[in-house]
């Protein structure tokens, strides 16, 4: 666990109601954050932030019901978290539109329901626009800002029948290296995590590779927590894998060796 303290800050989670999403905000709460959980799931997200009251006692997460892919709900989130915090600080795009089970999840692209591909295409990437397009103005004004884009390992970019959702996350790590140049210079970073490999999120017929160990979702914690922090002044455009993140290290350290080489890199 993270002895990084992040007292004061507000940090929105979408797609928070289970799995990556969930446990980095009970993570980020139990750290001091004031957390804004967003999800579609309106049931599931109730009882997120009843474990984080429980947990850090009342008042420490709002949870709002929204689709990511609709403007107006953008606001809305962006308007309730300052009404209840007075503030905004960090944002983490987690929110994803994955069916398991659906032709369309696991088939080659030429077969894929055109509805399906929109759909997931519209969540994922379109939604992690839209929250960042709305939430960044407000950082940008007060000088300091994170953006935290989570995506998957890099050959779900390139593996067969692995579209949309291969295709929606290159597409968010392309997201963080061009937002990180255009927020230079205004104390707004944008960074890409991603676990490692498949995680044991509690889906039901969620199986990682052949050979493979579901990983814990808790490698997540500890560096979402140091990408939220102040430490992490001046650190964008990176992509961190949360199984590398050793515990023992000074954050520092460990972030060093969490790092990533770019999945797409231009010859300079």
């Amino acid at each position: 666990m993270s002895d990084i303290r992040l007292d004061g800050k507000v940090v929105i989670v979408t797609g928070a109601s289970q799995g990556l999403g969930r446990t980095m905000a009970v993570g980020l709460a139990g750290a001091g954050a004031r957390l804004v959980i967003t999800s579609i799931d309106g049931p599931r997200l109730a009882e997120a932030a009843a474990e984080i009251a429980g947990d850090e006692g009342e008042g420490r997460a709002l949870a709002i019901e929204a689709d990511i892919t609709e403007r107006s709900d953008c606001e809305r989130v962006l308007e309730h978290t300052l009404a209840t915090f007075g503030g905004l600080h960090v944002l983490v795009n987690n929110a994803r539109r994955l069916h398991r089970g659906h032709p369309s999840a696991s088939g080659p692209f030429w077969q894929a329901d055109h509805e399906y591909w929109r759909s997931a295409i519209n969540t994922n990437v379109g939604g992690s626009f839209l929250m960042a397009h709305t939430m960044t103005p407000h950082m940008i004004e007060q000088g300091w800002g994170r953006i935290v884009n989570i995506s998957t390992n890099i050959h779900q970019f390139q593996r067969a029948n692995a579209s949309p959702y291969g295709v929606s996350k290159a597409a968010i790590e392309a997201e963080t290296m061009i937002w990180s140049k255009d927020l230079e210079g205004t104390g707004v970073t944008v960074n890409t995590l991603l676990p490692g490999g498949s995680c044991d999120t509690g889906v039901p017929g969620r199986t990682g590779r052949p050979g493979q160990k579901l990983l814990p979702p808790a490698v997540m914690v500890a560096p979402i927590i140091w990408l939220a922090s102040d430490l992490s002044d001046g650190v964008t455009g990176g992509r961190y894998i949360g199984k590398d993140w050793d515990t023992n290290l000074a954050a520092a350290q460990a972030a060093e060796g969490a790092r990533d080489l770019p999945p797409f890199r231009v010859p300079d």
